[in-house]
């Protein structure tokens, strides 16, 4: 049960990225099938990276010295690019076209550092498979959770809430560059 639990806290601090990320682009009122197919491609993507940087290992470390914030703070700059274009297009109903590459790249920005999580995958658990599992349903669970709150809030708020997620975004990006 403390092995469980401890599977699942460590899910949660992979997750917090993901769902405070989750809350910007919310804002921008995406279909709910878009954020349904997000949210199940990072559920899995925090299923693959912890199982690629298990198998993976050290030897790709030695190879690529990978800096997991500032590629993930390069992501959120370029995606809150995007979003100021559509923002000064002053359509009324601003909307993000996220393609599915876009998504895809969205998930794997904030899945990597679960890959680090996968290094020590071992030393954390005898159980990768429910490991990584519980990884998987919390992330998908957390960027569902934001998505849904970060829409909520740019019903109520308006075009207010665009400039909000657009600032949200931005903060990250700079904070995970500057981390």
């Amino acid at each position: 049960m403390k092995e469980i639990l401890n599977i699942l806290l460590i899910g949660v601090a992979l997750s917090m990225d993901t769902f405070s990320l989750s809350l910007g682009v919310g804002t921008y009122n995406l279909e709910k099938k878009k954020c349904l197919t997000l949210s199940l491609l990072v559920g899995l993507m925090h299923f693959i990276m912890p199982l690629l940087g298990n198998v993976v290992g050290d030897k790709i470390m030695h190879f690529f010295e990978l800096n997991s914030n500032l590629f993930l703070g390069c992501i959120l700059l370029f995606i809150a690019g995007n979003l100021l274009i559509d923002m000064l297009k002053k359509e009324e109903d601003i909307t993000i076209d996220l393609s599915f590459f876009g998504m895809l790249l969205f998930a794997f920005g904030v899945s990597i550092d679960a890959f680090s999580t996968g290094l020590a995958l071992t030393a954390i658990t005898t159980n990768k498979l429910l490991a990584m599992l519980l990884f998987s349903i919390t992330s998908f669970t957390f960027t569902y959770v934001g998505l849904n709150i970060g829409k909520y809030v740019s019903e109520k708020l308006g075009n207010k809430a665009s400039i909000l997620g657009f600032l949200l975004l931005v903060a990250l990006g700079i904070f995970h560059i500057c981390k």
